[in-house]
């Protein structure tokens, strides 16, 4: 059903040098710490909903590059605008005019949103936002739920190297869609809180997700509106994937900022921060800048694939193939005798073994999918691109089939991963 594996020798090569010039060979996200061995780090290109290895190996991509991907890779329509743009110019003294059109498409298709600013990464814009609400209400204390995932600066990090507490001094946790721990955090904060902070719904990372609840949500709006604080969806992850709006507008509340980045231009490096007129007074004050942000190519792509998302059924089409390829895994795992809890929404999905604590069977299944052609993340959620198909779902069912059958057939012997089984100490140390 695929092509022979060509073996990982140039992305194992590519890792030995790396080791002697990058601290690690690798970090971040991207980097393949806490994935199965046979995970290839370094990639060649990109088509459609297709990976290829620096080794040539091809790869039906889940991760679609940790959601940057949303038309598919190498999308020619988003392309041709920025390799126009980039013959007249990028970064330059000051931006292009794609800089009004970005912000006014974006306030346009976003309900919430009466402005907008640029950045380069979502950990920009939730800082930014984080710091606009304080100038905003001159107030210092900012809620966060526990275990969410809002970027890797100092304030929010889930690692705590490097890390001093004064830094974290005014952050404070609640648990998500807990109303009364909410509340209860709120009640804490007095009359000093500045910013509620929620995900669209709960994506993070070695656990089932959750949809949000609508009362939790009425909930976070209405303690904002009590207290005068401003209440932040970091959209960053799943922004345009589920509406395309601020996903929050699912359940009927709108909040005062929303963080965007990875997908609004195709994976074009940019990233952005929409707010309503309560805190458009804050977000003149701050200062905030970098040498890359006003890119003008980055910008066109945006506005591009903006037109692309209200002008298609991307949407549409990626619930459609999430539910077959949500409802044909169930079936599949029932046949081989294991059992999935698959949670999130369709088209992000997350997929986890029943009875499988330290992942080694989620682990095993991955690494059989890889070898069949299909790139699956064993603890993150995933994500669909408007290039997939019908084809590519079967092709990709087809491919875990096999991959039951192959774990299935070694379940006595599959042992866990060391470094996740460290991690998971670490982290329940941590807790």
């Amino acid at each position: 059903m695929t092509s022979p594996h060509l073996g990982n020798a140039a992305d194992q090569s590519l890792r030995e040098r790396a080791m002697k010039v990058v601290p690690g060979g690798m970090y971040g996200h991207e980097a393949t710490t806490l994935l199965p061995a046979s995970y290839p780090q370094f990639f060649s290109r990109g088509e459609g909903a297709y990976i290829w290895d620096v080794d040539g190996n091809r790869y039906l991509d889940f991760m679609c590059a940790y959601g940057p991907n949303l038309l598919g890779y190498n999308d020619r329509r988003v392309n041709d605008v920025a390799v126009a743009q980039l013959a007249l110019g990028d970064t330059m003294t000051g931006p292009s005019a794609h800089f009004v059109d970005l912000a006014e498409a974006l306030v346009g298709m976003v309900n919430h949103a009466d402005w907008a600013m640029f950045c380069k990464n979502g950990t920009d814009a939730t800082t930014m936002a984080m710091t606009t609400a304080r100038a905003q209400t001159g107030k210092r204390r900012v809620l966060v739920a526990e275990g969410a995932y809002h970027g890797a600066a100092p304030w929010c990090t889930p690692m705590p190297a490097g890390i001093v507490p004064e830094e974290r001094a005014f952050i404070s946790k609640y648990q998500f869609n807990d109303i009364a721990s909410l509340e209860a955090a709120v009640a804490a904060a007095g009359d000093d809180l500045a910013a509620i902070f929620a995900s669209p719904f709960k994506h993070d990372a070695f656990i089932d997700q959750a949809l949000p609840d609508p009362a939790y949500a009425r909930r976070a709006r209405e303690l904002c509106d009590e207290c005068g604080a401003m209440l932040i969806v970091d959209d960053v992850r799943a922004g345009f994937r589920l509406i395309r709006d601020c996903s929050w507008e699912l359940v009927g509340v709108r909040p005062d900022m929303s963080c965007w980045g990875k997908s609004f231009a195709n994976g074009h490096p940019i990233s952005a921060l929409l707010g309503n007129d309560r805190c458009r007074e804050g977000a003149s004050q701050i200062y905030v800048t970098g040498s890359f942000w006003f890119a003008a190519v980055p910008m066109a792509a945006g506005v591009e694939t903006l037109k692309i998302l209200r002008e298609t059924d991307y949407l549409e089409n990626s619930v459609r193939l999430g539910t077959l390829w949500r409802e044909g895994l169930d079936a599949l795992a029932a046949k081989h005798g294991f059992a999935l809890r698959q949670t999130g929404p369709v088209q992000m999905p997350q997929i986890l073994f029943d009875n499988d604590p330290d992942y080694r069977v989620g682990f095993a299944w991955g690494e059989a999918m890889l070898k069949r052609g299909v790139y699956v993340h064993p603890w993150h959620n995933m994500f669909f691109c408007a290039a997939m198909t019908e084809a590519d779902i079967q092709f990709a069912l087809t491919a875990a089939d096999e991959a039951f059958a192959a774990v299935k057939a070694q379940l006595a012997t599959i042992e866990p991963h060391p470094v996740v089984l460290m991690f998971l100490t670490a982290m329940a140390g941590a807790h």
